[in-house]
Parts: C-alpha cells; sequence; structure tokens
C-alpha cells in the first residue's frame, strides 16, 4: 500500500504487480499522472482506478493515462470485490454507469473518425472489439464466434497492433473514436 503517488510508482517498479488498485485522488502525485507513469515503467501491469468521481472527464483522462479500468467508490463491498476478481481474470473493469460516461466523452470526440481509413481491420476483427465493448471475456467472444480461446487471443492481439493499443479498454475506445464500432456497439447487454 502505498501513501502517495510517488511511492505507487516506486512500490509498482520494485515489486512488479499484475494488479495495481489505484485511487484517483492522491498527495503529491496524483492517480491519473501515477498511471501514467506505472504503465510507462511496467507495462505488463494493470491498473484499475478506483474514485469518487465518475463524470466523463475523469475517466477518459484515467483511461488515457493507461488505465485497464476504472471503479466507483460507491459500489457495495460485494459488488467491488466481484469486480476485483473479473479485473484480475480478465485485465479489465468498466461498470455500466462508467461506461455510459466514457461513450458520453468519446461522442464529444468524434474527429478521429478518417483514421479508420488508415486500418484495415477484418469483419472478425470488428466484431471481436465490438464484443469486447461489451465486457464480454475471451471464453464467450470464442462462443460467440464459434471459435478458440487461443484463436480470440490472436484476433485480440492483431487489433492491438493494427490500433497501436496495449489493452482491451484501449482498444475499444480506439474503435469507437475512429468509428470502426460505434457507442451502441459498446454497451454491455
Amino acid at each position: 500500500e502505498a501513501s502517495d503517488g510517488h511511492e505507487a510508482v516506486k512500490l509498482a517498479k520494485k515489486l512488479k504487480p499484475n494488479v495495481i488498485l489505484m485511487d484517483i485522488k492522491l498527495p503529491h502525485l496524483d492517480g491519473v499522472s501515477a498511471t501514467r507513469q506505472v504503465r510507462k515503467e511496467c507495462p505488463d501491469t494493470n491498473v484499475l482506478i478506483l474514485s469518487s468521481f465518475e463524470d466523463e472527464a475523469h475517466v477518459m483522462e484515467a483511461i488515457q493515462a493507461g488505465a485497464n479500468g476504472y471503479l466507483s467508490k460507491m459500489l457495495p463491498a460485494s459488488e467491488l470485490v466481484n469486480a476485483l476478481k473479473t479485473f484480475a481474470n480478465e485485465g479489465v473493469m468498466i461498470p455500466q454507469p462508467v461506461m455510459g460516461k466514457l461513450i458520453q466523452g468519446l461522442r464529444q470526440m468524434s474527429d478521429a473518425t478518417a483514421e479508420a481509413s488508415l486500418v484495415a481491420l477484418t469483419k472478425t476483427e470488428i466484431r471481436v472489439l465490438a464484443l469486447l465493448g461489451r465486457g464480454q471475456s475471451n471464453k464467450e467472444i470464442a462462443a460467440a464466434l464459434d471459435c478458440s480461446i487461443k484463436t480470440v487471443k490472436n484476433h485480440l492481439n492483431s487489433i492491438f497492433q493494427k490500433l497501436d493499443v496495449s489493452n482491451r479498454t484501449e482498444a475499444v475506445v480506439r474503435g469507437i473514436e475512429m468509428g470502426l464500432i460505434s457507442a451502441e456497439d459498446a454497451r454491455p447487454v
């Protein structure tokens, strides 16, 4: 446990954890800046932001800094535990209310649609991207596509490379920004 953002970055470098639960409001170095540094120093570490702020500006800022997920401090304890388990398994966590805020923010930024013509995702990759946006796991995507989990992972690697992103959340955000999938495609079912 770190007492401030600088200590969080220092501990991340030293311990190289799989997951970091990062408060957005930290002394000396805020959680968003700390997340950015952690992702730069430890790219394999997944960062989950925990915040009392749910507005799209905070959510977008955290995701753009490299956070893999965003949870509200207002969640009941049982839901928080389930969300943390999902995050640990899947590496991404954006609950429905926060996804709504994220989608609102993306709608306001849709100037990157022209970029989509430079990215050649296959129809299957676009379908995988839409299923990612709905919060589906690799297993659920494999079932929907009637393929193996390994095939889904191959599609994800290809999507990440083509979109120049490093995680599922960034892929969905970039896909919406570029008009590859719509905000409606990315609504959890």
